[in-house]
């Protein structure tokens, strides 16, 4: 038997055996394994697809995908009644809702057949085709993976190497809102992630996404409760020695005038990284930044005592 037929033996074996599943450590989360030119987990998921594709007529009730909720990574406990678990429902493809650098994110119905269902957000991120993913560098440091080849192969931008990017990120921002959201951080709940596909709970009425803090005119008193859920929610982060590493206007949204935090794949360990507290202080400085230029006064976002008073509640004083 040739070499090449062996891996693949092996490998239909690895993705055969049951699951276990294991929360990984936030500062040593990600770690696929390889599988050629792909991870071991988007391998295995691009066969499944495959798979389907041959083997299915039709999805009932002219769905998209059948659910992935059996081979996927499951969002914590206590999980909201919201959640579609059975292995009968479809997943239904409603359209796009945003495009960036290094992820799309689509609007997906799921549901079992002729029933209203769960309206989903899908952040899916781009893998092997992606070039360069913006500024991983610097918020990669302090996160550890054990294997070297790994490494060597993500700092070469290889093919391989950008497809594990691609997965590291998943893997941190579903890590990130699964703890985040047990302390009671206002992040959407991770449904599930399957290879290097996040499914959220989505923001919005109906169909309809929340608007971001870039997109609204609040009125003073709003504006001044506004910054005070910012700057909860900014020392709820550093209580788990986090920053969110791209606090902007524009990831934050604005659901039933609740702050919501959103986009958090360079979620930084302020501890660990070296440039972690940079990090820390640019998210204060960006934020409070637009609340000024909306007419908050400086004297209530306090900058400077607020970047010392996290520095305090993360324990590096």
């Amino acid at each position: 038997m040739r070499k090449h037929d062996l891996e693949d033996s092996h490998a239909f074996e690895k993705t055969d055996r049951p699951r276990r599943s294991r929360r990984a450590r936030f500062d040593d989360e990600p770690e696929p394994t390889r599988g050629g030119r792909l991870t071991e987990a988007e391998r295995v998921r691009l066969a499944r697809l495959r798979e389907d594709a041959y083997t299915e007529t039709a999805i009932p009730g002219g769905g998209d995908r059948w659910s992935t909720w059996d081979e996927a990574e499951h969002g914590p406990h206590p999980r909201p009644d919201w959640v579609i678990t059975e292995l009968a429902a479809v997943d239904t493809e409603l359209g796009i809702l945003k495009t960036g650098k290094e992820a799309d994110v689509h609007l997906v119905r799921r549901g079992l057949p002729d029933t209203e269902g769960t309206v989903l957000a899908a952040k899916r991120y781009r893998s092997g085709e992606h070039r360069l993913f913006h500024r991983d560098a610097g918020y990669l440091e302090g996160r550890r993976m054990r294997r070297s080849r790994e490494m060597r192969a993500m700092e070469s931008r290889s093919s391989f190497g950008r497809n594990l990017i691609a997965e590291q990120w998943a893997v941190a921002e579903f890590t990130a809102l699964s703890r985040l959201w047990t302390v009671g951080a206002p992040v959407p709940y991770p449904v599930q992630r399957d290879g290097t596909e996040i499914l959220l709970e989505f923001l919005g009425d109906g169909e309809t996404a929340a608007p971001r803090l870039a997109q609204v005119r609040p009125e003073p008193g709003q504006l001044r409760e506004l910054w005070f859920q910012t700057a909860a929610m900014l020392e709820l982060l550093a209580t788990q020695g986090l920053a969110h590493g791209d606090l902007s206007a524009y990831n934050l949204l604005v659901h039933r005038e609740r702050i919501m935090v959103i986009d958090l794949p360079q979620v930084v360990d302020i501890v660990a990284n070296p440039g972690g507290l940079e990090f820390l202080a640019r998210d204060v400085r960006n934020i409070a930044t637009w609340f000024h230029s909306r007419g908050l006064p400086e004297r209530l976002t306090a900058v400077p005592e607020l970047i010392e008073e996290l520095r305090e509640i993360a324990g590096l004083r």
